[in-house]
Order: structure tokens, then C-alpha cells, then sequence
């Protein structure tokens, strides 16, 4: 089984595949001839409006076995074992924090990809286009003979516990904790997990992610275009009764066929499914003094409607130098007019090394205050200022949005995982106040 990867370089650029078995299955010319080569079928996937301008127009062709359309009627899913919820009726401007999800028992029940998503927080309303929900996933088996796709948006996977293989449409992409696989809207995929899986799973309405723009930083750093890789076309000619699950309006519906959907033998075009290596992203950090906003770590956007504001940031925390002067050294305490989502997929994240553990979640809302615990203030103020790793062995991560986010019953009491006693860790925090005292002279 193939699952071999190209890197993009550039994702404004157009990319082709087909497979090795069948050379010249990319038709020469034109997108959809008389009579494609083997046989074939051509079916455009379009991400965006025909007439989007040229630099954000999204599509691709596939040349297929059978076209998509050749299924039985779509019927709901009734007895969704999954908790996909886009309820988010519990309401709240409290710190929470959830403590490591549980990942089921094979001796339980097998539970795949799709049976196990439960989602956590969300806004807005996929019917319209805007908003955002964030799910994790907690599996234990492999999805056979059955498909998935979103038809409300595109999915961001991070895995926290267990690599994913992915079976696209397109080819295949095995995804690793500290790496991350972007699936975007329509895309049918297949989930094989190798034991328990864990992960969690940004979704946005608006629009697609994209790179952040650079502005000042120039032309290199954060995230680059070549790093970003996508698979390599491979087909299964298989068939067999396969399942067809989508998602649309929040809601699941299944439909049955008598192929394997994962015909694709050749492809060509800019909207394609890709995964990237959080360990190559290029950190840029202050090197004189002050702590940089978080946005300085943003790894992929998904742009509002608002300029300059995201329906979604994807932000990362990795290992790197800290070397500021004069500086209180981790997070700033702060209030935000953004809500803010982390997750850990290994590690100590430095501002709670005690208390926030992988494979659980935080969650600030807008204008909730928050930062580092009273024992990470007490050490960080009184620690010598000299050039030091942070970070190592350690991947933290947010997902920010300016959506103010509401939470599913699922998150809040059915888990059981949710900690009460979060808010404890700033108890701590003591008052230093001396009127009195001189002022140490600044360095800057």
C-alpha cells in the first residue's frame, strides 16, 4: 500500500499525480476530453465559486474509475454512535479546563474515526457559512468500508495519541502526533488507526485555511509553502458494499454503494487535501525585550469576514530560545477579545507544567482573563535572565477565533472530565504592592 507524499512548494501553485500504474492517465489539453485516457471519468471538486478571483479560486479534477454521483440515496444516520453536536447550549464566561479524554476500550466496543467524534465548543451556524466548532477524537478502530466526508467545512487534524492513516480521494497521508492534516470540504477520506487514537479537530465555515501573511517578518519564517506536503495519486479498483457517511447541517446521513470511492486514478488542480511537520515550522521570537503576541506563532488562518480578523487561527508552541531582557519571560496575563482553545499533544506547556496535560483542553472566552499559574509567576520573576531553551520535548497549541464560543452538554457534564477546580491555580497568586518601594532603574 502506497502512501507516499510531494511537497506542494507554494500554495497558490497547481499540482498533478496519477498513478504509476497507469502513465498518461492525465489527459493532455484540455480537463474533460471526449473520452478521458483508460476509460476514465472527469469530476471537478470545487472549493469556491466558479467566478472567485483567479489567486483564490480552489478546484481540482479527478479522473476516476466511476463518478461520485454513483451511490444510493443519502438517509440520516439515527443511531450516530458519535457525539457531533452543534448544540452549544451551555453558556459560560468561567476558565475551563478538561482533563485527557478517555479513549474507549476494544473490550467495550470498537469505536472508529467517526464514531468517536465528540465535540467539545463552537459558534455560529454551518447553514450560513460562518463559524467555527472544535471536536477531538477518541477511536480505537479502523473505518471499513466506509467513507466519510464535510460538506459544511474543512477539518483540521491534530493528533495527540496514535498516528492516522488517511485514504483520500487524492492518495494517501500517514499522519503523525506533532504533525497535522488538513481534510477541506467535500474531500471523502478513510481513517486506520493502529490502537488508540487521540486527536482533536478545528472546523471552520467561512472559508479555507491559509498561510498567514508575513508583512515585515519578509519572505521566510513561520510556516513555509515547501514544507507542506501533499499525497500521491493511488487507486483501488474494489467492489464491495461501502458506506458513504456525510455531514451536513451538523447532521450525519449515510449512503450505500457497490465500490470502493477512493478510484481516483489521476488528478490535477490547487484544492487538495495536505499535511505538514509542526517540527519544521520557522519560530520567529523578540530577542531584546517583551513577550511577542501569540499570533507571531500562527501556523495556518482561516480569514472572517472582518479584515485583519480570523474566523480561525491555528497557533503553535514549540521549543525554542527565550532570550529577552528585562522580561517576565512566559505568557502575559491578559484579556482578549478573542476565545481561546488549547490542546497538548506532548509534554509540559510552560505556564502550567503541573496541571495541563496531553490530550486534554482550555478553553478562555472573550474577555476572560487568564495566564500563568501563581507557582510558574513566582519562578519566572525571580529567575536569572540568561539565554535558555524553552519548551523541549513539549508541542502546545491554540486554536483562536474571534467567535465567542459556547459549549455542548458533552464537554461540560457527559465526559466527566471537566476540572472544577481549575480556577484554583491563579489562587495563589499574592499581592506584592509596596507604595514604598524605589523603583529599580530600566534597562531600556
Amino acid at each position: 500500500m502506497k502512501d507516499d507524499l510531494k511537497y506542494l512548494t507554494g500554495f497558490d501553485c497547481e499540482f498533478s499525480s496519477e498513478d504509476e500504474r497507469c502513465p498518461g492517465a492525465l489527459p493532455v489539453g484540455q480537463n474533460s476530453p471526449q473520452n478521458c485516457p483508460y476509460g476514465l471519468y472527469a469530476e471537478q471538486l470545487s472549493g469556491t465559486a466558479f467566478t472567485a478571483p483567479r489567486s483564490q479560486n480552489k478546484r481540482s479534477w479527478l479522473y476516476r474509475i466511476r463518478p461520485s454521483v454513483v451511490h444510493k440515496s443519502f438517509v440520516p444516520v439515527v443511531d450516530a454512535a458519535s457525539r457531533l453536536i452543534y448544540e452549544w447550549d451551555q453558556t459560560t464566561p468561567n476558565q475551563l479546563r478538561w482533563k485527557p479524554f478517555d479513549v474507549p476500550s476494544r473490550q467495550a466496543a470498537e469505536v472508529d474515526f467517526v464514531d468517536g467524534l465528540h465535540t467539545i465548543c463552537g459558534a455560529g451556524d454551518c447553514r450560513t457559512r460562518q463559524g467555527i466548532a472544535i471536536h477531538t477524537y477518541l477511536c480505537n478502530a479502523s473505518m471499513r468500508d466506509k467513507a466519510f466526508y464535510n460538506a459544511d467545512g474543512d477539518f483540521l487534524v491534530v493528533p495527540q495519541l496514535g498516528p492516522l492513516m488517511i485514504t483520500t480521494e487524492f492518495g494517501k497521508i500517514r499522519c503523525e502526533p506533532n504533525e497535522i492534516c488538513v481534510v477541506q470540504q467535500g474531500m471523502r477520506f478513510n481513517v486506520t488507526v493502529f490502537g488508540p487514537s487521540r486527536g482533536y479537530i478545528l472546523e471552520v465555515f467561512d472559508d479555507h485555511f491559509r498561510l498567514p501573511d508575513l508583512g515585515p517578518i519578509g519572505a521566510n519564517g513561520l510556516a513555509n509553502p515547501r514544507d507542506f506536503q501533499t499525497p500521491v495519486a493511488h487507486y483501488e479498483d474494489r467492489d464491495t458494499d461501502y458506506k458513504i457517511v456525510c455531514k451536513y447541517h451538523g447532521k450525519l446521513f449515510v449512503a450505500e454503494q457497490d465500490h470502493n470511492p477512493f478510484d481516483v486514478v489521476a488528478w490535477h488542480g490547487n484544492y487538495v487535501p495536505y499535511k505538514y511537520d509542526l517540527a519544521r515550522f520557522m519560530t520567529i521570537n523578540s530577542v531584546s525585550f517583551d513577550h511577542c503576541d501569540p499570533s507571531i506563532f500562527t501556523v495556518l488562518t482561516c480569514p472572517s469576514r472582518k479584515p485583519g480578523t480570523a474566523a480561525a487561527d491555528f497557533v503553535i508552541f514549540p521549543p525554542r530560545w527565550s532570550v529577552q531582557e528585562h522580561t517576565f519571560r512566559p505568557p502575559y496575563y491578559h484579556r482578549n477579545c478573542m476565545s481561546e482553545f488549547m490542546g497538548l499533544i506532548k509534554g509540559r506547556y510552560e505556564a502550567k507544567e503541573e496541571s495541563f496535560h496531553p490530550g486534554g483542553a482550555s478553553l478562555h472566552s472573550i474577555m476572560t482573563p487568564h495566564g500563568p499559574d501563581a507557582r510558574c509567576f513566582e519562578a519566572a520573576s525571580n529567575s536569572e535572565l540568561k539565554p535558555e531553551r524553552v519548551a523541549d520535548g513539549t508541542q502546545a497549541f491554540m486554536f483562536e477565533t474571534s467567535y465567542s464560543m459556547a459549549v455542548t452538554e458533552w464537554a461540560m457534564k457527559l465526559s466527566n472530565k471537566l476540572d472544577n477546580d481549575y480556577n484554583k491555580c491563579w489562587e495563589g497568586l499574592k499581592k506584592h504592592f509596596n507604595p514604598n518601594a524605589k523603583p529599580e532603574t530600566s534597562l531600556i
